[in-house]
């Protein structure tokens, strides 16, 4: 079933899904099920599934030219998302990528998602391979997200690459894109920011799930700065518990997000591992029942592999 329809049956109540990262190249399914089991009492209706596109090394062969080889892959989400399905009965949400992807290959990969009746994705552009200075799009891949959720919206309408279109069917996803309560770190600034999510739901999406934040009034800004320009679509809060006091250094370094003072003191002056935890558990727990309280239609839970406190703040949620 698409998100946007679990939104509508839930009636204004607030529902719970979570986000899990595929293993690393050589990894293990189980390690997907281990994070995920002991969620399942939440009973999420479906589970996103990052996609993280190759990493590379320039070797050095004894000719003197240089190889390229792949150091780091993680695997494909058409498996993944197909193991949690039979798994688990729910639905699950691939992440689709601009970055790492043609437009055919893109075009496949929906193809192939849609023989598994997957009927929801998250396009995104995806971040700048860690060599790179900038996003550097594939040859013939897209550039932005907005036009990846082109591409999708196109085969929803039937619009395929090859001059076949008039002989294939047309897909059904559903479709989310991110957003930034504090800006892409990229837009000049939220006006601009406020214009990219524009044209992506205008070019098809239909639902946004937002970057992470531990500031619940900036989610509300974004809310109501989205609705003043015309964005109406379900806009669904992204959480993490912040835990471990290297996190205060490491989240708004790769996240390009800000922490509240009194977050930053509790963390800070936590006597020791545990106690970090408690205050990330418990400050979570506060912007959940907040977030609830005031309307979310989903809380969006980033695992990161970390069922254990996430189970511990949905328990005070849910």
């Amino acid at each position: 079933m698409r998100v946007t329809d679990y939104i509508d049956q839930a009636n204004g109540q607030t529902l719970i899904s979570f986000e899990v990262l595929p293993p690393l190249k050589g990894g293990s399914m189980q390690a997907i099920f281990d994070t995920l089991d002991p969620l399942m009492e939440f009973k999420p209706p479906f589970i996103d599934v990052t996609y993280h596109r190759e990493e590379y090394v320039y070797k050095k062969r004894a000719s003197g030219y240089y190889e390229k080889a792949s150091i780091r892959k993680r695997p494909g989400t058409v498996g993944i998302c197909a193991a949690i399905m039979h798994r688990y009965g729910v639905d699950a949400v691939p992440h689709m990528l601009c970055g790492g992807f043609t437009k055919p290959e893109t075009e496949n990969a929906l193809i192939d998602l849609g023989f598994l009746d997957v009927q929801n994705v998250l396009a995104l552009r995806g971040d700048a391979r860690k060599f790179e200075g900038k996003f550097i799009p594939e040859d013939d891949g897209h550039h932005y997200a907005s036009e990846l959720v082109g591409q999708i919206a196109g085969m929803n309408r039937g619009e395929y690459m090859d001059d076949l279109t008039d002989q294939c069917n047309k897909t059904n996803f559903c479709i989310g894109v991110a957003g930034y309560p504090e800006k892409h770190f990229e837009a000049a600034n939220m006006e601009i920011d406020l214009r990219y999510i524009k044209k992506k739901v205008e070019a098809g999406a239909d639902y946004i799930v937002t970057q992470m934040f531990f500031d619940n009034d900036k989610y509300f800004a974004y809310v109501e700065a989205c609705r003043a320009a015309g964005i109406n679509v379900p806009i669904v809060p992204g959480l993490k518990p912040l835990t471990k006091l290297y996190q205060l250094n490491s989240i708004p370094r790769l996240f390009h997000i800000d922490m509240p003072d009194d977050l930053v003191k509790a963390i800070s002056e936590a006597k020791n591992a545990a106690a970090r935890t408690r205050v990330g558990i418990e400050w979570c727990i506060a912007q959940s029942k907040e977030l609830k309280e005031r309307g979310a239609p989903i809380l969006h839970y980033y695992t990161m592999g970390d069922s254990s406190t996430i189970q511990a703040i949905a328990k005070e949620v849910y």
